[in-house]
């Protein structure tokens, strides 16, 4: 079996992509050695360490079982590369067969990605049905353009400290989101938080919410806009802007802005691991990465860290989910090894084998998958990650910028317009302005 598990470079980028798409397009195949022909694999190169090992193991154990040559590739996100690899694929038409779609690059490439309506309706029927948010980002004008991924598909909700808001907030993290228990969370609302935030500034140990453009600032805003109520671009492309749920929703982060920490506008997705692992912060909105990072190198941290659900806002708790999917392109010489591979990766025992890899990073995205025994287990603190798949469905998934048409949303998403938004109206710009500025960005990514 040829078996290749390669993390592609900056340098060999642009080169490795096509040629390495030529050779394995006019490579000799041997038909009595692999009967079910060949097979090019490009997967996310996952941010926790041993996660690509087991997908990899999963990979190559079926490849065996069903006799298909397997090449694997695991392609960083970094500088955009995962990204790049679909667009500069999807214009050649060539290139792997079966590829993990990050972002919004599933609606983006959907005229090329084979139909998997087949396999999901399987899917659903055996594992239970999948989040809004995961049909939102893979169901594309009524067919489904590709499945949802367990690997890398992750929850952005709070990451807090146990010690830090039960001394500064009198919030007892661990009595509201007890491990093995349904949550007691009614009382857990964006009044409280705002306060909660405000105590932790004085403490110097603000909460750790970042206004940047990148991915993890715009999902925190994201999360906060949607349980306002507010949204810029209403599914029917109707520009919405200027209504009373956006102008509350920047009112109260306005409010919240007071209390962050000062250079929030400068954070990108490294600033808020880096602060609570150093102890910095109270709180941050993150999948459990800077937990298991602070398992390694800061333990009295990772001690005292719990996740939990998002606070309560006047239209519901939302909570930000990032929902990668995995496709398979239409010029692919193999679909149905492809096909078969995603059976296979959609099974109950790969996915709870991904999320145990994952140390409970991944958040299958079925149902039925919410309680395998990973996060119920992990530690420290024993059960730090029982509430972060949300067993107990106890907030409403979602992504910045849903509902919006896709070709709006992923605009609004990329440019951050959401966190721009707070920060100028934090930073004394008039409400109104603000509006207009927003509705002048969204008029231009709709021409």
């Amino acid at each position: 079996m040829t078996y290749k598990k390669d993390k592609i470079s900056r340098r060999r980028f642009v080169a490795g992509t096509a040629a390495t798409t030529a050779v394995a397009i006019s490579a000799p195949y041997v038909h009595t050695a692999y009967a079910a022909g060949s097979l090019n694999v490009g997967m996310w190169d996952h941010w926790v360490p041993g996660a690509n090992a087991v997908t990899e193991k999963l990979i190559k154990e079926w490849a065996e079982k069903e006799k298909v040559d397997v090449t694997i590739d695991f392609i960083t996100s970094q500088g955009q590369k995962l990204n790049l690899t679909a667009v500069a694929e999807g214009q050649a038409k060539a290139g792997h067969d079966v590829l993990f779609l990050a972002s919004w690059m599933t609606s983006r490439q959907a005229d090329l990605l084979e139909p998997v309506d087949d396999l999901m309706a399987d899917f659903i029927k055996e594992n239970g049905d999948v989040s809004d948010v995961a049909r939102y980002m893979a169901q594309i004008k009524g067919k489904w353009r590709a499945v949802p991924s367990t690997f890398g598909a992750q929850m952005k909700g709070p990451a807090s400290r146990i010690d830090l808001l039960k001394k500064h907030a009198g919030i007892d993290v661990q009595e509201m989101y007890p491990a093995g228990a349904k949550p007691k969370s009614d009382g857990w609302t964006y009044d409280v938080f705002l306060k909660a935030a405000e105590a932790c500034h004085k403490a110097g140990v603000p909460i750790g919410i970042g206004l940047g453009t990148t991915a993890d600032s715009v999902d925190s805003i994201g999360a906060i806009f949607s349980a306002f109520g507010a949204v810029l671009v209403d599914k029917d492309e109707k520009i919405t802007v200027k209504t009373d749920n956006v102008r509350q929703v920047l009112d109260y982060c306005k409010r919240l802005y007071a209390f962050l920490p000062p250079d929030a506008p400068s954070w990108d997705d490294a600033s808020n691991n880096k602060a609570f692992v150093a102890g910095q912060v109270s709180m941050i909105l993150n999948p459990p990465s800077a937990w298991a990072v602070a398992v390694r190198d800061a333990p009295k941290v990772a001690e005292q860290t719990w996740h939990h659900p998002m606070p309560k806002g006047p239209k519901g708790r939302y909570a930000s989910f990032l929902q990668p999917n995995i496709g398979i392109w239409s010029f692919s010489k193999n679909k149905s090894a492809g096909k078969s591979l995603l059976r296979h990766l959609n099974t109950r025992a790969a996915a709870e084998a991904m999320v145990a890899a994952s140390k409970g990073y991944d958040n299958p995205p079925y149902s039925k998958f919410k309680s395998f025994k990973t996060w119920a287990e992990v530690g420290p603190p024993k059960g730090t990650l029982y509430h972060y798949p949300d067993p107990h469905q106890d907030q409403i998934l979602s992504v910045a910028a849903m509902p919006s048409p896709h070709e709006v949303a992923a605009q609004i998403y990329a440019q951050g317009t959401m966190t721009k938004m707070v920060v100028r109206h934090a930073q004394g710009e008039d409400m109104e302005k603000t509006l207009s500025w927003a509705e002048s960005e969204i008029e231009g990514f709709m021409r």
